[in-house]
């Protein structure tokens, strides 16, 4: 078995690195990379109206990004352990800032099409990369504080993402969406080519052809298939929703299956054999579904049963938002002094209670209640997610850490595009059934049957948080050496 490096050995091989400026550089790309996950949903019915596209074909700007993420993090491990930091940082960040300038200055939907594209993969690119960058560079005992910091830009970034974009929109075209990123873009990649230094420890590990191949089909065919399925114009039921899921499923385990047999796996399933890293990460997709899901069936049960406008329904959510941004690294430093358990448990029962509320949240409900309930979510959220992650990563050996954060980034964006699709399922088909045998409902009736299928929805999701809870009760901490 080859000799997996010891922390004194990575220690040698990084005597003069400093990482704040590392991890400044990092978390300004990956914030402006991540915050583009969002950014546009609100601006495409300007778009569709500008470039002349119907709804279906705008939301490929969306479900596009999703999709070249969930390809191409499954493939991070191999990136990161064949070229260095400043090489992959470069590239993402160069990717990113092409993508941004012709999605900016577009003439046509295509010429947008690709520059979000780009946009994706820079970011496939700069999410593991980051993490990873954390792990090799932060001591244990310190690691929490730093994971901390980038729980603020994965969660507060896309939080942000929709508010962001409804003041723009209200004020100038959509294009400022782009035009406004590209001075932060180039000046994180004028910045990181200064001050970045090489910190990962490369090799040179083949790149399986054929198990990328199944990689795409796997992560790609299930990511499509679910975003497609949470559009809300579409379902569960739908042809081209099935015959994805299952390419997806089947070459999924076609992948696993040639993983374990492989000397040198592109993807190294051997992270499963460790409890807590496999807890960790069934939490994390717990909690992904559950805020994701909410941050979707909230603003059209807000808008269309509780008739609240766009800017209300964004500003009631915003709170949440900031919040959460801001109790990320105070969670992490928690986390460094008393353990993932004393966070982690009490995060879960609150975001239990949270869920639970959330089906008493009828017509006529004040602003200043959901505004509570979101800001204790997305509390309960910064409780969960970071210190969860931290602590399954932590249990992992060195040379495992960009396979676990491979699977862990992956299954995070797959978790989130299931729980938008399961929960807007759900929400339908409760207002399609409240609705049956009336042939010409009323406003009335129409808001009532879509409060009792959000309310449906809800249900399913205090089921999600009570099953992140109990498994919340079997974390363990890994004691520092």
């Amino acid at each position: 078995m080859a000799h997996a490096p010891t922390t004194a050995e990575i220690k040698e091989d990084l005597p003069n690195v400093k990482p704040i400026p590392i991890l400044a550089v990092l978390l300004s790309g990956a914030f402006v990379a991540i915050l583009n996950e969002t950014i546009l949903n609100v601006a495409l019915q300007a778009i569709m109206g500008d470039l002349g596209v119907n709804s279906s074909t705008a939301q490929w700007l969306v479900t596009s990004y999703m999709l070249v993420i969930g390809i191409l993090i499954p493939i991070s491990a191999y990136f990161i352990q064949r070229f260095t930091t400043r090489q992959l940082f470069i590239t993402a960040m160069t990717l990113f800032t092409l993508g941004t300038i012709v999605a900016g200055f577009s003439p046509t939907f295509a010429f947008l099409l690709i520059g979000r594209i780009v946009q994706a993969v820079g970011t496939a690119i700069m999410i593991p990369l980051l993490m990873n960058v954390i792990l090799a560079v932060i001591p244990q005992e310190r690691r929490g504080a730093a994971m901390g910091m980038m729980g603020l830009v994965i969660m507060f970034a896309p939080a942000i993402g929709p508010t962001v974009s409804g003041f723009i929109i209200e004020g100038l075209s959509w294009r400022w969406i782009f035009f406004l990123v590209i001075p932060i873009a180039l000046f994180s990649l004028v910045f990181g080519y200064f001050v970045l230094k090489n910190v990962t420890k490369t090799s040179r590990p083949k790149l399986d052809l054929f198990s990328f191949l199944l990689s795409t089909i796997g992560f790609g065919g299930i990511v499509y298939g679910f975003s497609t399925a949470g559009k809300g114009d579409s379902s569960l039921a739908d042809p081209i929703v099935i015959a994805s899921l299952a390419a997806g499923f089947i070459g999924l385990a076609a992948f696993a299956f040639r993983q374990i047999k492989m000397k040198d796996p592109l993807l190294d399933l051997r992270v499963f054999r460790y409890p807590m890293f496999a807890f960790g990460l069934i939490i994390v997709m717990l909690v992904m579904m559950t805020m994701f899901a909410l941050m979707l069936v909230l603003p059209i049960y807000m808008q269309s049963a509780l008739l609240f406008t766009a800017i209300a329904t964004g500003l009631i959510m915003l709170p949440g938002g900031i919040i959460n941004g801001a109790m990320s690294p105070i969670m992490g430093r928690i986390f460094d002094k008393v353990g993932p358990r004393p966070i982690i448990i009490p995060g879960a029962i609150l975001l239990v209670i949270t869920v639970f509320t959330y089906r008493f949240s009828t017509p006529g409900v004040d602003e200043w209640i959901l505004a509570i309930q979101h800001i204790f979510v997305m509390v309960s959220v910064a409780m969960i997610m970071m210190p969860a992650q931290t602590n399954g990563l932590n249990h992992l050996p060195r040379h495992l850490y960009p396979h676990g954060t491979a699977i862990f980034n992956t299954l995070m964006q797959v978790s989130g595009a299931i729980g938008a699709a399961i929960f807007i399922s759900i929400m339908e088909t409760g207002r399609s059934n409240a609705l049956s045998g009336i042939e010409d409902p009323t406003a009335a009736q129409q808001i009532e049957a879509l409060t009792i299928g959000a309310q449906q929805s809800f249900s399913f999701g205090f089921i999600f948080a009570c099953i992140a809870l109990v498994i919340a009760l079997f974390i363990r901490s890994k004691k520092s050496k």
